[in-house]
C-alpha cells in the first residue's frame, strides 16, 4: 500500500532510544557488552595507523576477507560504515517504485522516502511469512529482512528468490543471519545481478559504536551505489573489524555463538510462555516478538523498574500491543519474567 501519511518520527525510532544507561537492556539486539578480547586487540593494533588515511590496501584486504567468507569474488563486496549506510545508498539506484516488506527494519523505507522514491508497503499478516505474490509486479526494487526484525521470522531462501524478476533488484537484509546456526537460508553466496545482500557486524560482535558492515552484489550495481559517495567512507578501524570478523577464527566463534543464542532463545520463549506471555514462534533471530496488554503502560512500568524493551508500534503492521525483547541469558530473563508478573497485577 502507498501511504499518504507517513510517521517519519516512527520510522526513525530505534531500540537504542529505549535502552537508557543503567537499565537491563532487552531493547537492543547487540550480543554482549563489548567485543571479544581478540577482536579488541586487533582494533588496538590498528590504532597506530590512524595518522594516515584509510589505504586502498586496507579496503582490498577487507573485501578479500569477506569474499572468502561468502565464496564470492572480491569485486562483489562493498564495505560499509554500518548496515544503515547501505540503505542510505539505495536511492542511487533510482527505482520507479520500491516495495518494502513489513513488519521490518524501518531504515530502508525512511531512506527511500526521504529521497523522494515512491514506496509501497507490503504488510504481512501473522504469522508474518512471505508470500511473493503480494509484492507488486511493477516494483523494481524490493527490500526484505531475513530473518526479519522484529518478527524473528526466517523466510525460506526459495521464497525470497521467487521475488527476483528481470529489471528488478531485490535487497535482502541479513543483519541477523549469522545468529542462525549454519545460515541455511542465506543468499549471500548468490548475490549478484538483481540480488543485493546486506550484512551488519553490529549485533554479533558488539560493534554498534564502530559502524561497520558490507553489501554483496554485482559490481555494476555496487558502482552505481557508490557514485558520488564521499572519499574514505569507511575508516581504518572499520576495515580492520570487517576483515577480522570474516576470518576462520571469527566464523568458528560465530557458529558457536549462534548455537548458544538458539539455546537461550528456546529457553526464554518457554519461560515467557509458561509465565502467560504470548510469544510469536517459530523464532530464528536473537530476539522475540511478544504480544502484550496495554503495551505503552507496560513499557513505562518496566522502565521504571529498571528494564528496557523495544516498542514495536513504530514498525508498520504492528501496534502498541507488541514489544520486542532481545535474547538474553536465563538470569536476565528471570528478572524480566518477575517484572512482567508484577506489571500484570498492576497495569
Amino acid at each position: 500500500m502507498l501511504t499518504d501519511h507517513v510517521d517519519f518520527a516512527g520510522l526513525r525510532h530505534h531500540g537504542d532510544v529505549d535502552a537508557q544507561p543503567g537499565l537491563l537492556d532487552f531493547a537492543v539486539n547487540v550480543q554482549g557488552a563489548a567485543p571479544p578480547r581478540w577482536l579488541r586487540d586487533r582494533l588496538v593494533a590498528a590504532l597506530d595507523s590512524l595518522a594516515r588515511y584509510p589505504a586502498a590496501a586496507d579496503e582490498r584486504h577487507a573485501r578479500e576477507a569477506v569474499a572468502a567468507r561468502h565464496v564470492v569474488a572480491p569485486d562483489h563486496v562493498l564495505p560499509l560504515a554500518g548496515g544503515a549506510e547501505g540503505f542510505a545508498l539505495l536511492p542511487r539506484l533510482a527505482p520507479r517504485l520500491a516495495a518494502v516488506v513489513h513488519p521490518s527494519f524501518t531504515e530502508p523505507e525512511l531512506a527511500l522516502r526521504e529521497a523522494g522514491v515512491p514506496v509501497h508497503r507490503v504488510l504481512l499478516e501473522p504469522p508474518y511469512t512471505l508470500d511473493p505474490a503480494v509484492v507488486p509486479e511493477e516494483a523494481d526494487l524490493v527490500v526484505i529482512g531475513n530473518p526479519t526484525n522484529p518478527t524473528s521470522v526466517l523466510h525460506p531462501a526459495a521464497l525470497v528468490r521467487a521475488l527476483l524478476r528481470p529489471g528488478r533488484i531485490v535487497v535482502v537484509d541479513e543483519a541477523f543471519m549469522d545468529a542462525v546456526p549454519g545460515e541455511p537460508e542465506s543468499l549471500a553466496a548468490q548475490a549478484g545481478e538483481g540480488l543485493l545482500v546486506l550484512r551488519s557486524l553490529t549485533k554479533t560482535w558488539a560493534l554498534a559504536g564502530l559502524r561497520c558492515g558490507y553489501l554483496l552484489g554485482a559490481p555494476e550495481v555496487l558502482r552505481q551505489l557508490v557514485r558520488g559517495r564521499a572519499h574514505w567512507p569507511v575508516g581504518t578501524l572499520q576495515l580492520a573489524a570487517i576483515a577480522a570478523t570474516a576470518s576462520p577464527r571469527a566464523l568458528a566463534e560465530t557458529a558457536a555463538r549462534a548455537l548458544e543464542i538458539g539455546e537461550h532463545r528456546a529457553a526464554m520463549a518457554a519461560r515467557l510462555t509458561g509465565a502467560g506471555v504470548a510469544v510469536r514462534t517459530p523464532a530464528a533471530a536473537p530476539f522475540l516478538l511478544l504480544e502484550v496488554e496495554r503495551g505503552e503502560i507496560l513499557r513505562e512500568y518496566l522502565r521504571r523498574h529498571g528494564i528496557a524493551v523495544r516498542r514495536c508500534d513504530t514498525f508498520p503492521g504492528l501496534g502498541p500491543g507488541h514489544v520486542r525483547v532481545a535474547v538474553r541469558p536465563p538470569e536476565d530473563v528471570e528478572r524480566l519474567v518477575a517484572a512482567l508478573g508484577n506489571a500484570g497485577r498492576l497495569v
